[in-house]
């Protein structure tokens, strides 16, 4: 059975930011991820997670300014020198976690523009072989266009390309299963064509994003294809809880109870 990462920017959020780690590890969980942490002092991310007991699983890169609706500069020409100083700003917060995934947001662009292409293909090389020397993997996700209108980066097949074009073995696919059932439906077959590029697992109920569950995707049987493709990753809780953090856990008390 997978083993689960809460996801501190939409589960726990009836606790202040900080408190919300604690409160993940006293419910069971082995570890976190969250989008951004950078309102908050590393050192402080660092003393929270290591006092809950917890394994950092992934985090974000910094997105530019998100109160402008920004979510991400990698494909877009020009912000280059902001880009290099938002990796050098991750790597300090992986520094204090000890986090070994690291997704690179590619921001609002026109996919088939020559310029945010270049600029992208540059955004992966620069970040992969910044990453590298920590151990870090640089990970790659496809985010469905009704969810965020305009991203660059808006389907699995365009993004697989990308992996495998940048030749660099800590390149990986962030295989959200949500998004992929929001772009393409037939998950499992998806998850088996691209496991090999797999580098982290997210999943989420299709309607509503809410607690998984068999309406799909499946994910009782994705959970047992995960395991039978030999996956040893966290598997991301990215889901808004229905009806409060807590009160909807029932889904993974059962799968804890089954591993």
């Amino acid at each position: 059975m997978p083993r689960f990462a809460a996801n501190l920017s939409m589960m726990f959020t009836e606790w202040e930011f900080l408190d919300r780690f604690k409160a993940a590890g006293d419910a069971g969980f082995e570890a976190v991820e969250f989008l951004f942490p950078y309102e908050h002092a590393s050192e402080k991310i660092g003393l929270a997670l290591a006092g809950a007991g917890l394994e950092q699983a992934l985090f974000n890169l910094p997105p530019g300014d998100i109160a402008r609706g920004e979510r991400g500069m990698a494909a877009i020409p020009g912000r280059e020198a902001e880009f290099r100083d938002g990796v050098a700003t991750a790597l300090a917060y992986a520094h204090e976690t000890g986090v070994k995934r690291l997704h690179l947001m590619a921001g609002h662009a026109d996919p088939a523009d020559p310029a945010a292409q270049g600029a992208y293909r540059s955004a992966i090389a620069y970040a992969a072989d910044a990453l590298a020397p920590h151990g870090i993997e640089l990970l790659l996700e496809p985010i469905n266009g009704a969810d965020m209108p305009g991203y660059f980066l808006n389907d699995f097949d365009q993004a697989a390309a990308y992996v495998r074009e940048a030749g660099r073995p800590n390149v990986k696919l962030q295989f959200d299963m949500y998004h992929c059932e929001k772009i393409h439906g037939d998950v499992p077959a998806r998850l088996d064509a691209l496991y090999p590029i797999v580098g982290h697992v997210q999943i989420a109920r299709a309607q509503g994003r809410h607690e998984p569950d068999a309406s799909g995707p499946d994910y009782p049987r994705l959970f047992a294809q995960l395991d039978a493709l030999g996956y040893g990753g966290f598997v991301g809780c990215e889901y808004r809880p229905e009806a409060g953090t807590l009160e909807g856990l029932g889904w993974f008390a059962e799968f804890r109870k089954q591993a």
